[in-house]
């Protein structure tokens, strides 16, 4: 498996090395017992190092979090525009969802639940980015219901509920079961499926 901070992009190896520090930091000690002197030890930097990049370990936080985020989204943007229906969409976003919240559990935890610790403005720009993750799997629920692929009656509760299962693997997840990330994906897919009721048209 690769290190947390793979999940995210680097810009320069120095970022990149404090950005893989911090999230081991954070998922190792917390947020609050993390100072900025554990993150530059980890990265093998003096603690001043940290604030020629980041100005403080909450915008590392932020940094985590919002290119996470932005790997999510792209994932399930490309996941959607590569499928030839709804029905195959949906499969393939909430296979690839779920497999990337096992394979960098450790990210996603911090994301979740460290959020609170962002400040208001991180918060908020971290909230639209989890709207526009939103907005790709709600389209997708919606077309699926259009065509007649799927059995809804409300879309926002059942994107809601989709985007929930495949979070919540990042909670749960061990390296040490025996299922792997990408059984824990194909499982989910067809979870996500049935939630929707693919292939169920209802009587006329």
């Amino acid at each position: 498996m690769s290190s947390p901070a793979r999940a995210v992009a680097s810009v320069t190896d120095t970022p990149h090395r404090l950005l893989e520090a911090a999230a081991e930091a954070f998922a190792d000690r917390g947020f609050h017992a993390t100072t900025t002197r554990d993150i530059a030890s980890r990265a093998g930097l003096s603690p001043a190092g940290v604030y020629v990049h980041f100005s403080s370990k909450e915008e590392l936080l932020y940094q985590l979090s919002r290119e996470g985020h932005e790997v999510a989204r792209d994932m399930l943007l490309a996941a959607a525009s590569g499928a030839g229906s709804p029905t195959e969409a949906l499969r393939a976003i909430m296979g690839r969802f779920a497999t990337w919240h096992a394979e960098h559990f450790r990210v996603a935890r911090i994301v979740q639940y460290e959020f609170a610790n962002l400040t208001a403005e991180h918060r908020d720009a971290v909230l639209a980015l989890r709207k526009q993750i939103d907005a790709v799997v709600r389209d997708v629920v919606t077309a699926g219901v259009a065509s007649g692929e799927f059995t809804v009656d409300d879309v926002p509760d059942t994107t809601l509920a989709l985007m929930s299962m495949a979070v919540d693997v990042a909670r749960w997840y061990d390296p040490e079961i025996k299922r792997t990330p990408e059984a824990i994906g194909a499982a989910y897919a067809d979870l996500g499926l049935r939630l929707v009721g693919a292939g169920q048209r209802r009587p006329t």
